[in-house]
């Protein structure tokens, strides 16, 4: 099965005219190796393009992702400061609960001691 797709692959390959399969891929290319000086200017020049095209692009992304950053930090300092409120109302609710306890404890140890002196 493998051999007759590596076959169809490279039928297909072999159908694409040459012109095509040899287009330049852009990137960063060694100039040394050209003999004129404008073939050289020329690759030097490919490779600035293509450099300034790479950092136009990477910094486009970066910024998109800090962003994308920054609207998840406004959305996390909202949560926090509703989670903050919700902190803030149960401790007033426990607070406030535990007033209500202390208030009711000396009605009870003041019936306490009057039912021990009635049973003497």
């Amino acid at each position: 099965m493998k051999k007759i797709i590596s076959l169809v692959v490279l039928l297909f390959l072999m159908l694409i005219p040459p012109h095509v399969r040899a287009q330049d891929i852009p990137g960063i290319e060694i100039c040394t190796a050209e003999k004129t000086m404008e073939r050289r200017t020329s690759c030097l020049q490919s490779n600035v393009d293509f450099l300034q095209k790479t950092m136009t692009k990477l910094s486009a992304d970066h910024q998109q992702k800090l962003d994308a950053a920054n609207r998840q930090i406004e959305a996390l300092k909202v949560t926090i400061a509703g989670l903050q409120k919700v902190v803030a109302d149960l401790q007033a609710s426990q607070k406030q609960m535990t007033d209500e306890m202390k208030k009711s404890e000396p009605a009870k140890g003041a019936i306490a001691p009057a039912a021990k002196e009635g049973s003497k």
